[in-house]
């Protein structure tokens, strides 16, 4: 099994098979817009920029599981992203990343790459799956990490 076995619905309602990224380096981040952790959306969107055409994605999955913290429909996160970070890269409806809605995406991914002391559920806004090229889950990332510290994992795997 790999990424590229899940299919994510996007922000317009549009059904997308993550085999559409095939050969690409991504980063999946659970993602809020009422977080104190939300300018890492700045931050993830210069990482987008830069290695994009280096066969590089950034996948955001708005989820209102972590203190409500994304509350809005689709419309308003879309202009959310769009008005208040230029977020140019791909984002998906809002999902559930834990319990028994968990989207099956993250239900594998946190299978694949556990969090502290062995631990698989998402603990917060903006955790970080990065997988290679061929759809295996590399790396983990707490919601602590700023995307710019994780550019030499993202370059190991480019």
């Amino acid at each position: 099994m790999s990424a590229y076995d899940f299919t994510a619905r996007t922000l317009d309602g549009h059904e997308t098979s993550l085999a559409d990224w095939r050969g690409k380096v991504l980063l999946v981040v659970n993602v809020a817009s009422k977080c104190g952790f939300t300018p890492q959306y700045a931050g993830l969107e210069t990482l987008y920029r830069t290695y994009k055409d280096r066969g590089f994605a950034v996948l955001g999955f708005p989820c209102n599981q972590f203190g409500a913290q994304e509350p809005g429909n689709a419309d308003e996160i879309a202009n959310f992203c769009s008005l208040t970070y230029d977020v140019s890269f791909p984002m998906m409806s809002k999902i559930e990343v834990n319990g028994p809605n968990a989207d099956p995406l993250y239900a594998w991914l946190k299978k694949e790459k556990k969090g502290v002391l062995g631990t698989e559920a998402v603990k917060w806004n903006f955790t970080k799956f990065l997988i290679d090229r061929e759809g295996r889950v590399v790396r983990r990332f707490a919601p602590t990490d700023k995307p710019e510290a994780l550019v030499s994992a993202i370059e190991a795997a480019l």
